[in-house]
């Protein structure tokens, strides 16, 4: 198995002024932070969280392990961060990371952000919220209908910064061809029904980018009342389109809020881009690529004026001999 195409996009929503949610797109590594605390300390430890993710090197690490450990780097970033500045203290983060890895996806899950699998046609919850309303749902106090409405429901009891060490649930998925994941934030999930979130993805299940947009509106429609964060990849065959280019130019693929474009946003097919990237300098192909010039509208514009001017100056020469 292999990746496939993927997307990221966040949103403030109606009812916040800032957005205290981060994310990391950068494969084969993603990861979604909602941040909490007073004045802009949630949006800080989203983003140092998120910031973790990044240049750890994780040495003879993989799986549960490697996920803990960038989870546990993240934590301890933010801790330290809330314990040295008085304006930050209090401040914590959700963070949900899924890690790719050969046919297998890690998960590693702290608070209440989720993450979801598509398979066959159905959607499944593959992380526990650390939640006081989940705490008295699985302890029977709460029905379901009342879990829904439970003023509290937006308290966690698990989250990144609050302590030195923090409990990070990590697992791993096999992963079969086909399979959709989803990261997101509570914004999404309080917003927006399971059954909801299922339609729209397998509707836009050729067009991740629109997949991520229409679940940032329906939250919006529900009520849009915390920031929305959402994070799609799918899981293709091997040797399937895989192609992506991280090139600038794209608000909602980002890497921490900085612009990227995959080969699909440039309209050139996957399956191009790895044939060019395959050839090698000297073969047939390549040179036939050569003999074929250039495509672009304007290049060929470029062409032909070019020789315009060529045959310009040929008909000049020639009367200018007639003449003599």
């Amino acid at each position: 198995m292999s990746l496939g195409s993927y997307a990221g996009a966040t949103d403030t929503g109606h009812k916040r002024r800032r957005n205290e949610d981060s994310y990391v797109v950068a494969p084969p590594l993603f990861a979604v932070a909602d941040g909490m605390g007073g004045a802009q300390a949630g949006e800080v430890a989203s983003k140092l969280a998120a910031g973790a993710l990044e240049g750890v090197d994780p040495g003879s690490l993989s799986g549960p392990d490697r996920v803990t450990s960038l989870i546990q780097e993240a934590n301890r970033r933010v801790y330290e961060r809330a314990s040295a500045d008085p304006t930050m203290s209090g401040m914590g983060t959700t963070m949900t990371v899924a890690l790719l890895e050969g046919a297998e996806v890690t998960i590693g899950h702290v608070g209440d952000s989720r993450a979801y699998l598509v398979r066959d046609g159905e959607l499944k919850q593959l992380t526990d919220d650390h939640s006081l309303v989940n705490e008295l749902l699985k302890s029977g106090k709460l029905s379901p209908e009342e879990a829904e409405t439970h003023p509290q429901r937006s308290v966690i009891t698990r989250a990144l910064g609050t302590d030195p060490d923090v409990d990070v649930d990590a697992f791993t998925i096999e992963t079969h061809a086909g399979d959709l994941f989803l990261l997101c934030s509570d914004g999404l999930t309080s917003m927006v029904d399971d059954e909801e979130i299922l339609e729209l993805l397998e509707h836009n299940r050729d067009d991740l980018k629109g997949a991520a947009k229409s679940l940032l509106a329906a939250a919006n429609r529900g009520g849009g009342e915390d920031n929305i964060t959402v994070i799609t990849f799918a899981i293709a065959a091997e040797g399937g389109d895989t192609a992506t280019m991280p090139v600038v130019g794209r608000e909602d693929d980002t890497l921490h809020g900085i612009p990227a474009v995959t080969a699909d946003t440039l309209s050139i097919p996957a399956e191009t881009v790895e044939n060019v990237l395959e050839l090698e300098p000297d073969s047939p192909e390549a040179q036939a690529a050569v003999r074929r010039g250039p495509s672009s509208p304007t290049a060929r514009a470029r062409l032909v004026l070019t020789m315009l001017a060529l045959l310009a100056a040929a008909a000049v020469l020639l009367v200018w001999g007639l003449v003599r």
